[in-house]
């Protein structure tokens, strides 16, 4: 993957936006169905987000940025929307957190592989602190699922979770 310096911040400013948008549409799902603790992770998740896409926002001021159309993006599902499993509203808090870690590890990877792959110094060095940061994100959601009770393995693959009792 080897992007001009306006490619990459394009992309990673789509990519953090897309991070923000479905943690933003996570909390508002649970909140609604009153999973409270698990609705304030997620806007977390949504700050966090919202503060590295600013962060590149203003590190792009004054690079003409191209408007890439969806299918211009190169991934083939942006790294950190993950897939749809974080939609169940009986989610528990230590799942999401699991959820939240592998989309910040898939952007991790990303980045990393961004910054090996560029010919361009530029991209090399900002892929690689991009990289950084999402390792301290992943650092951040390890602790955060050292502190939070895990559900049992029972529990977790009962089909019959679902159903009212």
């Amino acid at each position: 993957m080897n992007y001009t310096l306006p490619e990459f911040l394009a992309h990673a400013i789509a990519l953090e936006r897309e991070a923000a948008d479905r943690y933003l549409e996570l909390a508002d799902m649970m909140e609604a169905h009153r999973n409270d603790p698990v609705s304030a992770l997620f806007r977390d998740m949504v700050h966090f987000s919202q503060l590295h896409h600013d962060s590149i926002v203003e590190r792009a001021q004054g690079v003409t940025l191209p408007q890439l159309r969806s299918w211009e993006y190169r991934w083939s599902v942006p790294p950190e929307v993950g897939g749809e499993e974080a939609f169940d509203h009986t989610l528990e808090a230590y799942t999401a957190l699991r959820y939240a870690r592998e989309n910040e590890v898939r952007a991790m990877e990303y980045y990393t592989n961004v910054g090996m792959h560029s010919t361009e110094p530029e991209v090399r060095r900002l892929a690689s602190e991009f990289a950084a940061e999402e390792t301290e994100h992943v650092a951040a959601l390890d602790e955060w699922l050292a502190r939070t009770h895990r559900p049992s393995a029972t529990w977790q693959s009962d089909p019959d979770r679902s159903r009212p009792a």
